[in-house]
This record gives C-alpha cells, sequence and structure tokens, in this order.
C-alpha cells in the first residue's frame, strides 16, 4: 500500500473511533511503529488535528470538532455492510479488501456482532487464483493487453490475445469478459481454465456503449424440460438451486422436480454428481443421452 492510501486510511478510521493505538494501527497497516509514528506527524504537518493519548489505553485521536456525522448509516447497515464484506473476504483476500473491512468497522463505536455469517470453503486453489485475479485486476486498471492459453469447454487449447474490461464472480467461480483480437468480438473467459497469463502491450479501450450492448448480447442456450425423481438426501440441493416450488413429494422418501437443462455433456456431468441419488423420467430422448454419456465413462475402466 502506497503511503498515501495508509494516511487516508488512516484520517477514515480516526474518524470514527475514539482512540486507536500504534500497535493496532501497525498491525493493520503491516508495518512498524516508527513508521506509524511518522505517519501522524505527517498528517499534522497537513493541519489534520490528530492528536496522542497516553497511558495503558492510550493511542491516536482527532479532535471531535473534526468528526462528521454519523447519520448517513445506522448501526445495522453498517453490519449489513460488514456481513457482505467478511463473506467476500473468503473468496479474495487481499490488503485492499482487510482494509475496507477496517473501514466499515471504523464506521461504528460500538461492537459489531453480526447475527448473520457468511463463510466459504479454505480451497487451495481459491487462494492461488487470487493471484490471477489481481493480476487481472492490474491488467484492467491500466489497459494492459492479456496473452494466455484457454482450454474451452470440449477441451479446445486455444492461444488468446484479449483486451481485459471486467472480472465477474457468478456461482463462487470467477470469469474475465473482454475482447479477444482474434475472435474480434466479446469473450467470457473461465479463469480456471487460463494458464500462462501474460501482459501484452496496451491497448486503447472500447466505448463503454459498445461494451456493455455486446455484454449483454450473448446466444441462449437451448433448454429441454427434464423430469427427475430425486432422493430425499439431495432434496436440499434441488431447493437451492430451482426453490421449494421445483420439488413434490411422492413418497417420505423421493421427490419428483421438472428443470430446464442443456442438452449436453455439462447437464450429464452435473446429474451424474448424484449418482443414484437422481434418476431421469423424461423425456426419453435425453435419458438415451445420458446413458451413452454413462457408458463412455464406464468404458474408462474397460
Amino acid at each position: 500500500m502506497k503511503k498515501i492510501e495508509r494516511l487516508i486510511s488512516i484520517v477514515m478510521i480516526l474518524l470514527q473511533k475514539e482512540v486507536v493505538s500504534a500497535s493496532e494501527f501497525s498491525r493493520l497497516f503491516n508495518v512498524t511503529r516508527r513508521t506509524i509514528q511518522r505517519d501522524m506527524e505527517a498528517l499534522s504537518y497537513a493541519n489534520i488535528p490528530i492528536y496522542a493519548e497516553y497511558g495503558a489505553e492510550g493511542g491516536y485521536a482527532l479532535m471531535e470538532e473534526y468528526k462528521f456525522d454519523k447519520r448517513l448509516l445506522n448501526h445495522k447497515d453498517v453490519e449489513n455492510i460488514f456481513i457482505a464484506l467478511g463473506g467476500f473476504e473468503g473468496l479474495i483476500t487481499n490488503q485492499e479488501i482487510q482494509m475496507t473491512i477496517q473501514k466499515i468497522k471504523g464506521m461504528t463505536s460500538s461492537e459489531i456482532s453480526p447475527k448473520l455469517n457468511l463463510s466459504f470453503y479454505e480451497w487451495t486453489g481459491r487462494s492461488q487464483m487470487n493471484e490471477d485475479i489481481l493480476f487481472i485486476k492490474q491488467a484492467i486498471e491500466n489497459h494492459w493487453l492479456l496473452k494466455f492459453e484457454y482450454v474451452d469447454q470440449m477441451g479446445n487449447i486455444t492461444h488468446r490475445i484479449v483486451e481485459p474490461y471486467k472480472l465477474h464472480l457468478s456461482e463462487m467461480h470467477w470469469y474475465l469478459f473482454g475482447y479477444s483480437l482474434e475472435r474480434e468480438d466479446y469473450r467470457i473467459f473461465k479463469l480456471t481454465r487460463i494458464t500462462n497469463i501474460q501482459k501484452d502491450g496496451y491497448f486503447v479501450p472500447r466505448p463503454e456503449k459498445v461494451f456493455e450492448e455486446k455484454k449483454q448480447h450473448n446466444e441462449p442456450l437451448n433448454l429441454v424440460s427434464v423430469q427427475l425423481l430425486i432422493d430425499v438426501a439431495v432434496k436440499d440441493q434441488f431447493i437451492e438451486r430451482y426453490g421449494k416450488n421445483a420439488v413434490t413429494k411422492v413418497t417420505t422418501r423421493s421427490y419428483l422436480t421438472t428443470i430446464e437443462l442443456p442438452e449436453n455433456q455439462f447437464a450429464y456431468q452435473f446429474l451424474a454428481g448424484f449418482g443414484n441419488k437422481v434418476k431421469i423420467m423424461e423425456p426419453k430422448g435425453f435419458i438415451s443421452n445420458y446413458l451413452n454419456f454413462l457408458e463412455e465413462a464406464v468404458n474408462l475402466y474397460k
């Protein structure tokens, strides 16, 4: 973090906290206490009315007259923001997010104890992906062209040069939206399918209006209405994805649901993940294609 960013962060925290110790600032910004002391001196030279309080509960504080009115956000607002930030911290952890959470914490004088908690699995791959996410974020901000290898859903490997525009999180997966120079059009790339990503020069961003229009024009999938008989053990997963009204009780152990799926290998992979807890009832053509998919998988072990 640059010094100017740290100084602004210090002021924002002190605007809402009564007293913050040098040790707390030191841990927060991962710098020495001496660096914090120099920061306080720099702020004083800039006519920010910071003063030191001594003793066991001492630290740095701002003159009360300098603080702003906190009526814009009430305690519940701050708690809700903190819940959301705290949950997404598990998806991408970096110093900027840590600082944002600390700033939001600092906007309330009372201790936040949310009644709702968000948490995500600490997968090794997710933490390793943070490096790519931060690199792409930097590329978007600085208009770097990106060069990488991409493996599509069919396993085809292509070499791409892309103008990066947006990072998007959807159902726990990260995607890059950008303009592919090879395809001469906008494309969406799943980050876990990208390898050997590198900077490859600079680009001039395309007009935002064109960019937004292209982003909205994705070809719709051809979906098939599929009826499934599902076991009670996996009912919750269908409720989470399709809602309570999507499942109908048949017996104590079984339920019926009708959902729309693309007639391709990705839908078959989705259903195969439920093992013997899901049976396709109709349509017959979908069942036949699904059985072929399963037979090809079994043939790998023959």
